[in-house]
């Protein structure tokens, strides 16, 4: 039996996949989450062996949710279904630590399969988006440090950042005021020109920024 956990903001996702699950014998839905935050406690709460990911999740978006289920949950597959496949959205959810990435749309046969596959410790992803997984994988990766506009400092924060950690635990982790940090994120968005922090996150990741240390980091959980 495949516990399952999914979390996606919209009901009838949800009750999509619940029906699906149900009418199948080797699968269990054991938990449903709408939001980012929820996503997390539910990991670590239901101990799932596969968690369905959207990333556009309220509060704490899918990839930071991801990265932070990495650290406090490693032994449940995250498996995202989400709108997007562009490539800054599949490598940016790979980083942070997705073992499969599915379109909504799949047929019911491809998400069963995804599931049984990243279960057994597989990864999984379209035809499509395993053919640029692969050529991005293989391309020379750049000797330049990244973002060079910014200070030393401020690149740890991005970081830390990446790795799905919120400004008080990046404060915790660097032993600095949650002020000093709180300065350092404003500093960081406006020399990289993004947003806010989920489109600075993906930049962080897409330029190899963001691993998770083995162990979590001090306050770092947010369920």
């Amino acid at each position: 039996m495949i516990r399952i956990v999914v979390a996606d903001d919209h009901p009838m996702v949800r009750d999509g996949l619940r029906t699906l699950f149900d009418a199948y014998a080797d699968t269990e839905l054991v938990a449903e989450a709408g939001t980012g935050r929820e996503a997390i406690r539910a990991a670590v709460t239901e101990c799932p062996d596969v968690l369905i990911m959207d990333l556009g999740m309220p509060d704490v978006d899918g990839f930071a949710a991801t990265a932070e289920i990495g650290q406090v949950a490693p032994d449940v597959a995250v498996l995202v279904l989400t709108m997007s496949d562009d490539d800054r959205t599949v490598f940016a959810a790979m980083r942070a630590g997705a073992r499969g990435y599915l379109v909504k749309g799949a047929t019911k046969e491809e998400i069963i399969r995804a599931v049984t596959s990243v279960a057994a410790g597989e990864a999984i992803f379209g035809p499509d988006v395993a053919r640029r997984v692969l050529s991005y994988f293989s391309a020379p990766r750049p000797e330049h440090e990244p973002f060079p506009q910014l200070t030393p400092r401020e690149r740890g924060v991005l970081d830390l950042l990446a790795q799905g950690l919120s400004n008080t635990a990046i404060a915790t982790r660097l032993g600095l005021s949650l002020k000093t940090v709180n300065n350092n994120t404003s500093s960081i968005f406006a020399k990289l020109r993004v947003a806010g922090r989920s489109e600075a996150i993906i930049r962080a990741r897409e330029a190899g920024l963001g691993h998770p240390d083995p162990q979590p980091p001090p306050g770092s959980r947010s369920f």
